[in-house]
């Protein structure tokens, strides 16, 4: 009877679970099948059913852009559609960058003579690969350490030592991935749906709060030592610029749960590494004859700029 409730316990969790991630993805039209990339500069819609043909073949009731810059419109150089009515293909005049998602709008949908209403799809690679991109974007190729130059008062204050380092990159990314899908979770069903954007900084920041409020708590009494190996930057964490900048990043791209999520853990990863690569080079510098005027932090930013450099040989690389 345990075994069976244990069980039923167990489904349930698992079916909440699955709502949760699931919530908040963006809703298509019901009367678009699918949206996909074709060749370098095409997109293809798949209709459920037979389109008008002067509908369909009318340039100007599409409008495309990349979902990071919706004021710049891809210009479409034709349209073309299948004998069954049923598929469009657009053309651009440029090669578009598929490494970024697309929205295309398609205005007042016509078939048989009816209007079933303007549809804003999204248009995407390989979902996996897009999760993977993200995470990998927010890790390495856009690290927000050694690109953005976000974080830098923990990152130069708890580097000193690999031990210390680790131990802050594993309690920051911890903290980062339950305050961001607190975030999410938030802006999803409680600042959206009742126009509360405005106060999504002040909430993400409370969130903040609170999070490493439970792991100082937490590690106080876990973890004694490591708790004082890092001292007063612990409770800076809630004034870490990347903490804050994911949940505006997710809110402001209007990500779903599984996207957030990989952000999240994307960027507390990539504070992970660069707090490692600082630390094992900070370590090293101990035993090096640096010049008594450059010692401690003056090296210490030298060679944060030599790894920013490094890193930006990443820029614009594309994984999917």
């Amino acid at each position: 009877m345990n075994i069976s409730k244990r069980n039923y316990l167990l489904s349930a969790v698992l079916v909440v679970i699955g709502i949760f991630l699931m919530a908040g993805c963006a809703t298509e039209h019901r009367f678009v099948k699918k949206t996909a990339f074709k060749e370098a500069n095409q997109i293809v819609i798949e209709f459920a059913g037979p389109v008008d043909e002067a509908w369909a073949r009318n340039a100007s009731n599409y409008t495309v852009y990349e979902k990071p810059d919706p004021d710049i419109k891809l210009k479409i150089q034709g349209v073309a559609l299948s004998a069954d009515r049923k598929t469009v293909t657009l053309t651009f005049t440029d090669a578009l960058k598929q490494s970024q998602p697309h929205v295309l709008t398609a205005n007042h949908i016509a078939s048989e003579g009816k209007t079933l209403g303007t549809a804003i799809l999204s248009v995407k690679k390989v979902y996996l690969g897009y999760l993977f991109s993200i995470l990998i974007g927010a890790m390495i190729i856009n690290n927000f350490v050694f690109t953005k130059y976000l974080g830098l008062c923990v990152f130069f204050g708890t580097s000193q030592k690999k031990s210390t380092a680790v131990g802050m990159g594993i309690t920051f990314t911890i903290v980062i991935v339950v305050s961001a899908m607190m975030s999410w979770f938030l802006y999803q069903f409680v600042l959206r749906p009742y126009r509360l954007d405005f106060l999504q900084i002040v909430v993400f920041i409370g969130l903040v709060s609170l999070s490493v409020q439970a792991v100082d708590t937490i590690l106080r009494k876990v973890n004694p030592l490591l708790f004082k190996a890092f001292g007063v930057y612990l409770v800076l964490v809630i004034a870490n610029c990347i903490i804050i900048a994911v949940p505006l990043i997710l809110a402001d791209n209007e990500y779903n749960a599984f996207e957030s999520l990989m952000l999240a853990l994307g960027a507390g990863l990539g504070f992970l590494i660069a707090l490692f690569l600082m630390s094992s080079v900070r370590e090293r510098l101990e035993l090096a004859r640096v010049p008594p005027t450059y010692r401690g932090l003056p090296i210490a930013f030298v060679v944060a700029g030599l790894f920013a450099l490094a890193f930006l040989g990443f820029s614009g690389m594309s994984i999917f």
